[in-house]
This record gives structure tokens, sequence and C-alpha cells, in this order.
């Protein structure tokens, strides 16, 4: 027996590759396919099963294309309905894979078909549970993604509950657990950086395990803190529903050099949007005019996804030489299946070509501690409210980058404004989407909170807040 954790940083993603005397199963995939027949041809396996927790909202699944290039069979939990050829499990149904089982326990509750598969090792024993967006490790999935549901997020949390309770508890505490996600993802507030732990550990410190718990009080604690969820969210669902067009189409769309000629061309139009990739200080120091930062090394998908409300939008990039193709995937596993080419020779061809570039204003801690020290400075701190709140500098704004596109008008024009994040990487896109649509007025503080406040920055803590 074989199981193997993909996981996927960008994403905070959890796929599984489980393989057993010839056969393969493969848990929640990502849009693309190599990965996953990589493993199965590594193996000599036959890939009999594509196991899906529940309809994913933060992600597009690769499950349609894996299912054509393979002739195995995508599973649902209980009730689930797509356009498309899916098999929807019964509750304790088991599903054979070469000497071991997979136990389909129906854990509604995020979504009304979520399920949990528990696997039963070739002594039969209860081994492990992936528990997809029902259960992480140090929170619970949030109960307000169930798409076309009319269902409130406490009804939804009153059936997590009763999941939790009567199919996960139950369990023996030496069951491991495999999440959906990790720390980082929006499908949960209390995630742990850990991908994976037993359930008897979970039971000692995930806050919605403890014993004595009551339905009231679980439905209060699991809504209690949570964000809207990204806008995107509700359109992937719907893509994982009603099916797609096979990736591979969309990386030979993507993947495709411009001349700078062809680039600018297409930039005049106001149908394109261009993303560069690059790293931060690249960015800094030289970009496009009008171009967007979303590095490719941050949580590109996820921020590309809360900040771009078209999914038709269609996409130019800038990116270093080689990752162009991985680009493309990135922007497709969240939806964006119009990327149209990238840059031949990135900027140093535009500038060849004699076109234009800018920088983008940008202090050191240091430097920003002195102006701040001496001056009255507006400044906007663009993490999350849970952030701020632990400790922010004295004076500064909130305006989290997630509510951006909502909030755009209350940023001042007038004045200069500093921005800064927990990192930089927030911040750097925060400042160059503002630039991108007139504003000139902003100035990214490099380093982030940490390195702000140990430059000598007054800050205020929880306590005083």
């Amino acid at each position: 027996m074989k199981i193997e954790q993909i996981y996927t940083g960008c994403l905070a993603h959890g796929a599984y590759y489980i393989f057993s005397e010839g056969e393969a199963a493969i848990i929640d995939p990502l849009r693309e396919s190599e990965p996953y027949l990589s493993r199965v041809q590594a193996d000599g396996a036959k890939l009999k099963y594509i196991f899906e927790t529940h309809f994913h909202a933060d992600f597009v699944s690769g499950h349609i294309d894996l299912a054509k290039k393979t002739g195995a069979q995508i599973v649902y939990g209980p009730g689930a309905k797509a356009s498309y050829e899916i098999y929807a499990a019964e509750d304790g149904e088991i599903f054979q894979i070469g000497k071991i089982k997979i136990k389909v326990l129906h854990t509604p509750g995020h979504t009304l078909e979520s399920a949990t598969y528990l696997l039963i090792d070739e002594q039969g024993k209860d081994h492990c549970i992936f528990s997809g967006d029902t259960l992480f490790i140090g929170d619970v999935g949030r109960p307000d993604l169930a798409v076309k549901s009319d269902l409130t997020r406490e009804q939804l949390g009153s059936m997590l509950y009763d999941s939790i309770q009567n199919k996960i508890l139950p369990l023996s505490n030496d069951i491991i657990v495999y999440p959906g996600h990790g720390a980082g993802s929006a499908c949960g507030k209390n995630m742990s950086k850990e991908t994976v732990d037993t359930l008897g550990h979970q039971k000692e410190v995930n806050y919605a395990l403890r014993s004595g718990l009551s339905r009231e009080q679980f439905i209060e604690e699991v809504i209690d803190g949570q964000l809207p969820p990204p806008q995107y969210f509700f359109k992937n669902a719907v893509i994982n529903k009603q099916g797609y067009e096979p990736i591979d189409q969309v990386i030979e769309r993507g993947n495709r050099a411009l001349s700078a000629q062809e680039f600018a061309s297409l930039m005049s139009s106001s149908d394109y949007l261009v993303i560069d990739t690059r790293a931060g200080k690249s960015f800094v120091e030289a970009h496009i005019p009008g171009s967007v930062f979303i590095g490719i090394d941050g949580q590109f998908a996820n921020w590309v996804g809360t900040l771009i409300t078209d999914l038709n939008q269609k996409i130019l990039f800038i990116t270093e030489q080689g990752r162009e193709e991985e680009v493309v995937k990135r922007l497709a596993r969240v939806g964006y299946d119009h990327a149209v080419g990238y840059l031949s020779g990135g900027i140093a061809s535009w500038q060849a070509a004699g076109y234009g570039v800018q920088s983008l204003p940008s202090v050191s801690p240091l430097e920003f501690a002195k102006l701040y020290n001496q001056n009255k400075l507006e400044v906007l701190d663009v993490r999350r409210p849970s952030e701020f709140e632990t400790g922010h500098l004295v004076n500064a704004q909130n305006l989290p980058l997630d509510f951006l596109n909502q909030e755009m008008a209350s940023v001042p024009k007038s004045e200069q404004v500093y921005v800064h994040c927990a990192g930089g990487y927030r911040s750097l896109i925060f400042a160059s989407i503002l630039e991108s649509r007139g504003y000139s007025n902003l100035i990214n503080v490099e380093g982030g909170y940490a390195a702000i406040r140990d430059a000598g920055v007054p800050v205020e803590t929880a306590s005083l807040v």
C-alpha cells in the first residue's frame, strides 16, 4: 500500500495518490493531469477511481480531464449531481483498490455532498481518513459555501456538527487525518501549517473537536471571525459542477511567446489585463506601465481569484524564463482559462524595442522609520483584520488587500500614502493595482510589519486597541 500527499503551497491544497496491487486512486486532483499520470505510470498501475470530497470552491478540479485520459470513474458523496458522468456514492459504500478499501462517510456541512473517505488497510484495519474540507488540522470547514443551497450557514453548521460528532469523533484515535487544505487557505480560519496529524491529537487541540462542545457553541465558534469567501469561490464551484475546457487546450493557448510589438498591440486594447509575475524587487525597479504585480512565488492563484472579478478576462503576462507554462497552469487552477501569451524576452525585450518602463516608489523599513518619526504619515496596513488586531503601527488604517475592489474609493489621492503588509508581497500587489488605475501617490514599504516594528516605529498591541 502506498499513500502520497501531493501538497501545493500556492493553494495550500492536498491531493492524494493511493496505490495497492496494481490499482490506484486519486483524491481531489488539481487541474493539470501530469502529476497524477506520472505516478500512475511509474507504478505501472491502472487508475480506477477519482474520489472528490465535494464540489470544490477554491480551485477547479482536474477530475474530468483525468477521467477522460484514464477511464477512471469519478466518485462523489451522496446526493451529488453534475453535468457530466459521475458516480454518487451511498453513505457507507465501499470501493476496492487492490487489497485496500475506501469507505464513504457522508459528512455534510461544508457542502451538502461532502464526503470523508476512510481507508481500510490490507489487514482490515481503519488506517486513515481523507477528510477534504470537513476536518482540517486545527479547524473544520466553513459552512457557507454550498452552491445553490437555500440553507443558512447556521443550518449548514448544524449539519457539520452532526458530521463531526457522529462520523469523525467515533473513529479510533490512531487514525491518520489527511485534510484537503492547510494554513493559508480561505476554506477555514484556524488551520495549522501541519498537513497531517492523528485524530487523537486533533481531539486534544482542535477547538471544534473538544469534548462537551454543544451544537450552539460549535456553530457560533465556527462562524465567528470567518471572512467573506473570495469572489471566485462560487464561480469555481459552478465550474466543478458543469465542466470545463480541457487543460491541454488552455495551456496551448496561453503558453504562447509574443514579441514586444505583438504584446504592445494587444495591450492597447482595454480587453487585456497584464500581470507581472516576476519577483517583487524586479517589478519595483522596472515594469510596464499599466501592468499589475502578482508574484508567482506567493499565493498567486488565490490573489488572482480574489482580485480579478471576471473569469473570462483575457490575460497577458510577464514571467521569468522557463516559468511560462507554470503561470498558465496556475491561472487555470482557479478558472482563469484565457491567458493569451507572454512577453518573449521579458522586460529587456520590451525596452530594446523602444517601449518605456516605470518604477514603483518603495522604501526600506529603516527609511520609513526615519520618515515616520519625523512626520505624520498616512499609512495603510493591508493585512487581514485578524493580523491587524494582534498588533499594528500607531495611527495606521486597516484596508485588507482582500477588499481592495470594494474599498478602493477610501484610499486618499491628495497626499502620499505608505502601504505595508506582513512581508511585502501583498502591499506590492495593492500598490501596483492602484498605480494601474491612476493613483500616483502610493509608496510601498518593504519588509512588512515585523521589520518596520523592529526598525523603531511605534506599535499598538491588541490589548491597546
